[in-house]
């Protein structure tokens, strides 16, 4: 079956080599992201000992190692994965080149949102992972940049007579609970979180952005350098507080998965009930 091809995979190559010099002045945002999401291990009696960080920036690989976990990194860009001081892969996420059962976690932390087929990565991932094996992951959920998105359109529509796309189209929270289950993942769980963001102008968030690697790599995208007449509208038209501030929320999804085993947990099957669904609903003894 062919996949639809959304995003440009050397554009975002390109954009996380370049990242890789500034992806440092995202780290905080980077970190609370991965300290919500590794929290989820919290939780987990079991021990883990071979893991496999999917792009996590040099911010996931490290807290893995932290917790005693042998952690391989991989990135699609060359220059991310220099950065790491342990075992890294330069690999393109959509083509996951493991061999079945080979890590007992798999942890992607916004790194799958540039992904043209996202079923497949997840069903790669399920293939990869020992049975009984975790899989974590988060990524960012609608209404994500929708201030900006609109910001945008709007601008462009006033000065251009028509508009391109310029923000990735982020997933729902039920799209990624449905994701997991059709991955074949036993237990799967999505959760909503938001992280909370300020910036004292609204200029700071495109620069946040550029600095993580999280510019437009959509094939639609037009072409060339942005008119800084269209990037000024825009701005303009975002809400800012008395101060100039702006305030903006990171809306993500935290999803966690099982590889299946005969040790999980099973659903009963019809008829192994000892309660009926009515009694229980009423209340009755």
């Amino acid at each position: 079956m062919d996949v639809p091809q959304i995003f440009d995979r050397h554009a975002v190559r390109l954009h996380r080599d370049r990242a890789a010099a500034t992806v440092g002045h995202v780290r905080p945002v980077l970190a609370e992201a991965a300290d919500r999401l590794l929290d989820r291990l919290d939780d987990v009696t079991r021990p883990f000992y071979a893991g496999l960080d999917i792009g996590g920036r040099g911010v996931v690989a490290q807290a893995l190692r932290a917790r005693g976990i042998a952690t391989v990194t991989t990135d699609l860009s060359p220059s991310m994965c220099a950065a790491d001081a342990g075992p890294a892969v330069c690999m393109d996420a959509e083509w996951l080149p493991f061999a079945p059962h080979s890590f007992d976690l798999v942890v992607a932390c916004l790194s799958l949102h540039w992904v043209n087929d996202l079923p497949g990565v997840l069903a790669q991932v399920r293939r990869i992972l020992a049975p009984d094996g975790l899989f974590l992951a988060c990524m960012p959920v609608l209404p994500t940049l929708g201030g900006l998105r609109h910001a945008l359109m709007e601008a462009e529509t006033m000065l251009r007579g028509g508009v391109s796309p310029r923000i990735s189209p982020f997933p729902g929270l039920r799209d990624c609970a449905g994701l997991l289950q059709r991955a074949g993942f036993a237990l799967p769980v999505a959760d909503a979180d938001v992280i909370h963001l300020s910036y004292r102008t609204p200029m700071g968030l495109l620069t946040d952005l550029r600095n993580a690697g999280e510019t437009n790599a959509l094939r639609a995208r037009a072409r060339g350098l942005t008119h800084p007449a269209l990037i000024a509208d825009a701005l303009g038209r975002l809400p800012v507080g008395a101060d100039g501030s702006m305030e903006q929320d990171l809306h993500v999804a935290m999803m966690t998965g099982w590889s299946p085993a005969p040790t999980q947990p099973q659903p009963l099957r019809p008829g192994q009930f000892s309660v009926s669904l009515e009694d229980a609903l009423r209340g009755t003894p």
